[in-house]
């Protein structure tokens, strides 16, 4: 895995268009922990060389003290595009890049070789660009994340998401309402597994109904109890919600110490009693996480 002690992962990631000037000024200011200047989905083909351009251009003037961390989704290893983009955007040190439809960690490790040679180029620190793939858009990507068990450099995030895997399978069905598909929770689950396998950050996949605000906390506050550490966003208006979801309220941070101060307290008890309810390593390990996090999202 790469070395992520100097990486606070984000609560909320914001997806804005990489050609729209307008939205990407609007996203600076929206309380996103991090932005994703889009180069794939919503960009059309005739306007991706303009897009391109744009989120270099933009890159360039964002970086300031306190602004979000600035990533780029590009094209798909597989589309024939990926090497462009990259050329383009990297000279402008994005924070790191959203690689989709990765079928096979070895793509993962593919675009590595590329941005390390890139690096070079351009006389960035070896291994600066860091990777959030989103692993289980295609039948082989879900299939294939059994096989994220090793250390992959620079890979820091994983996330999910099933309108493209809907397409490939045939799926009539709305793959992101709240009452997920099978696949779609077979998607989510192993996503979750897989990210903490190799120690990455799981992020959950993006609400589209963007108008439903209730929808949208609910979501967040669900995947924050499975495990997952932050939320994509696909409008302003989400990025509240997600980060007060993925937030430790005051409450929860007091007992997650006293949690662990309990077996400081205790240090052989494999077991012991907090305000009568049993505690034993699980709860102390959620705990130090809990705690970790915190401290790590305060810097």
């Amino acid at each position: 895995m790469s070395d992520t002690n100097d990486w606070i992962a984000p609560r909320s990631l914001l997806f804005v268009p990489g050609d729209s000037e307008r939205k990407q000024a609007k996203a600076l200011t929206s309380g996103a922990d991090a932005l994703i200047l889009d180069l794939e989905d919503s960009v059309a083909e005739d306007r991706l060389p303009q897009a391109r351009q744009q989120v270099r251009e933009f890159l360039g003037a964002a970086r300031q003290p306190g602004t979000p961390q600035l990533w780029v989704r590009v094209n798909p290893l597989s589309g024939g595009k990926l090497l462009h983009d990259l050329r383009v955007v990297l000279a402008a040190r994005p924070d790191g890049i959203v690689l989709p439809k990765v079928s096979a960690p070895e793509e993962v490790i593919e675009v590595g070789h590329y941005l390390s040679a890139l690096e070079v180029r351009e006389e960035h620190e070896p291994g600066s660009t860091r990777i959030i793939v989103i692993a289980t858009e295609t039948p082989a990507g879900v299939l294939n994340l059994s096989r994220y068990c090793g250390p992959i450099a620079r890979l820091v995030g994983m996330t999910w998401g099933v309108e493209d895997l809907s397409a490939a399978l045939g799926a009539s069905a709305d793959a992101s309402s709240a009452d997920l598909t099978p696949v779609a929770q077979l998607a989510q689950s192993a996503c979750l597994l897989a990210a903490n396998a190799i120690e990455a950050a799981a992020f959950d996949s993006v609400y589209v109904q963007f108008r439903d605000t209730e929808g949208m906390r609910r979501e967040a506050q669900l995947a924050r109890q499975y495990g997952f550490v932050g939320k994509l966003a696909i409008h302003p208006d989400q990025v509240g919600p997600i980060n007060e979801a993925f937030t430790p309220s005051a409450e929860e941070l007091r007992e997650a110490q006293r949690v662990v101060d309990a077996f400081a307290a205790a240090p052989t008890a494999g077991v012991l009693s907090l305000d009568g309810r049993m505690l034993d390593k699980p709860h102390l390990v959620r705990a130090r996480r809990l705690l970790s996090r915190a401290r790590r999202g305060s810097k």
